[in-house]
């Protein structure tokens, strides 16, 4: 493809004339924000100097050749005083003057004049210095000002109150300089390995992670260390990162106060923390596993065996997180609870006799009742021949769990009757002993992990490939380390 400049009145072609072409400047996403608010502001200024109407479909073919530069090349981009950070000669128009682009010329050169002599001026204050090492870690850097003077040339007419100014200066912007970097270190060390490696006080661990030890911390480490993406260009560790998602999901802090603490901005630990919820949702879920009917007879709490042997399979009931209030009607209409009197979203939650949470639904309307999520969840089909469930009484579901095969057993109720039978108070009273323990569960759930508590914002209803919406996300990754941690269950 031959290249042609877009410069009016400019006939160069690349087959023919021997110069060089430039393509129109990128706009650059990948880096800083500096980089980027720079090359935007380029490629504004290389298209209003060719002044030119260009459909934006051409952009990518836009040509200038060198005819248009005073060096014949345009310069780098973090060079923006230079006159060639822009076509400025030979435009075919007047907006840009050629006499505007010699003052321009001028001004740079004596820019770089300037910046010269700063620089000799620098290097002969550093050797004037009476006694500063460039790294006080660097052995043989102990010269003083003697031994100095005695390598360099004695004819100077610098004056000895200028001298001892600029030794003063450096003095302390060397000093000050080894404490940002001191600084900047101990900012990177925050939230290591070495910052909750302490064996005999695992309260940082809890705090911050809501996870019972160091110990346990370390092997969730090591069970997805490798699936954490990591490259050269990474601020922060791969443990870092994951002691980021734990922090947010435990304590809840914002995005900007996540970012102060580890030394990144807003934007990057929110990046951070959902790229992080997608591994950790990957990995833990199998956590939430529905154990055989063997490991559950063998594991069964005295409290079970004694009111129902060792039949009961699952404790089911449902538990609601806030959402922010959708701006679309009917999605507001599905999430309105009419229990909590607001938005929230609604998730099915069973936990094994033991404590552990064996079933954890995706999320509901909060308008759906616990007896639809329980028969169109997936649930019942987990159930088995002679199983038993425990539910409360909200939970009218006794055709369907029979249909496979179960028992259901609720609380009595008094609807059409004065008062219970000693029979009914008797079973009811052995049903709320043991049907406790899936609240101690859900609130053992919110208060480790206090993302729960706080009302989400509707963003993180937003569902990927697999129909997995943010917030099914969180509960589960939650979920699953609550699994990690010490049952609430007794077993005696």
């Amino acid at each position: 493809m031959v290249n042609f400049c877009a410069i009016y009145r400019c006939g160069s072609r690349g087959d023919r004339d021997k110069k060089s072409f430039y393509r129109l400047p990128a706009v650059i996403t990948g880096q800083c924000e500096k980089t980027l608010e720079l090359s935007q502001k380029r490629r504004a200024k290389w298209l209003a100097n060719v002044s030119r109407s260009i459909k934006t479909s051409n952009l990518p073919y836009v040509r200038i050749c060198s005819d248009h530069f005073i060096t014949g090349k345009p310069s780098t981009l973090f060079d923006c005083t230079n006159p060639d950070w822009a076509p400025t000669i030979n435009l075919g128009h007047d907006k840009v003057t050629e006499a505007s682009a010699a003052r321009d010329s001028k001004r740079y050169k004596r820019t770089l004049g300037r910046e010269e002599k700063k620089k000799s001026f620098d290097a002969a204050s550093a050797l004037l210095q009476l006694q500063i090492p460039y790294d006080e870690d660097e052995p043989g850097s102990t010269n003083t000002v003697h031994e100095i003077a005695t390598e360099i040339p004695t004819q100077t007419d610098l004056k000895a109150a200028a001298i001892a100014a600029m030794q003063t200066e450096l003095q302390r912007l060397l000093t000050e300089n080894k404490n940002l970097k001191q600084q900047l270190s101990s900012e990177k060390m925050k939230f290591d390995l070495n910052f909750f490696n302490d064996e005999d006080d695992d309260e940082k661990v809890k705090y911050y992670t809501g996870l019972p030890d160091f110990r346990t911390l370390k092997i969730l480490y090591q069970y997805v260390e490798p699936y954490i993406p990591h490259s050269r260009a990474s601020v922060l560790t791969k443990f870092q990162q994951l002691s980021l998602c734990l922090v947010k999901l435990r304590l809840n802090l914002s995005h900007m106060d996540i970012g102060q603490r580890f030394g990144i901005n807003k934007s990057s630990a929110s990046r951070l923390f959902l790229c992080m919820i997608d591994v950790l949702h990957a990995r833990l879920q199998p956590l939430i596993h529905w154990p055989e009917r063997e490991q559950l007879r063998e594991t069964m709490p005295m409290s079970f065996r004694v009111n129902f042997g060792t039949k009961v399979a699952i404790i089911i009931d449902c538990f609601e997180v806030f959402l922010e209030r959708p701006s679309n009607l009917s999605a507001r209409a599905l999430t309105w609870s009419s229990y909590k009197h607001n938005n929230t979203v609604k998730f099915l939650i069973g936990i094994t006799p033991q404590g552990s949470i064996s079933y954890l639904s995706k999320g509901w309307g909060g308008r759906t009742s616990d007896k639809h999520v329980t028969e169109q969840c997936g649930i019942l089909s987990q159930l088995n021949p002679g199983d038993v469930v425990l539910a409360d009484r909200g939970f009218d579901i006794a055709d369907s769990v029979g249909m496979m095969g179960a028992e259901l057993c609720i609380p009595a109720f008094t609807r059409g009757k004065k008062q219970l039978s000693g029979d009914e108070v008797e079973k009811t009273r052995k049903i709320a002993n043991v049907r406790i323990h899936v609240e101690r569960v859900i609130g053992s759930l919110r208060q480790k992990y206090t993302i729960l508590q706080t009302t989400l914002p509707i963003d993180l209803m937003a569902t990927d490939d697999k129909k997995n919406t943010t917030i099914d996300k969180i509960v589960i990754v939650c979920a699953a380390l609550t699994n990690l941690c010490p049952s609430v269950v007794p077993f005696n």
